[in-house]
């Protein structure tokens, strides 16, 4: 296993807490590509899908900061629902 896959292995909490929503999530898709080549031995996978589990969970902890940030500037604390913005709309 390479260098930069050690160290996703090895991401702690408190590095991932420090990471912009960007960063998280780009390393959060370079996870799911390692698991998803199937290259990775099965205790390697695990721990992987472990940090996988933690980014996602940081990933959308933060959308939902996020989101509450919105709601509160909108007019009276209602919001647009964002479902379907995925960017699928503007490419195709």
């Amino acid at each position: 296993m390479n260098e930069d896959l050690q160290a996703l292995i090895n991401l702690a909490d408190e590095e991932i807490t420090r990471l912009s929503y960007e960063d998280a999530y780009a390393y959060l898709q370079r996870v799911l590509a390692a698991l998803e080549s199937g290259e990775l031995p099965l205790e390697s996978s695990l721990k992987m899908y472990e940090v996988g589990s933690r980014l996602a969970a940081y990933c959308a902890k933060t959308l939902e900061k996020a989101e509450l940030q919105v709601q509160r500037w909108q007019e009276g604390s209602s919001t647009t629902v964002f479902d379907g913005w995925r960017g699928d709309e503007l490419t195709g």
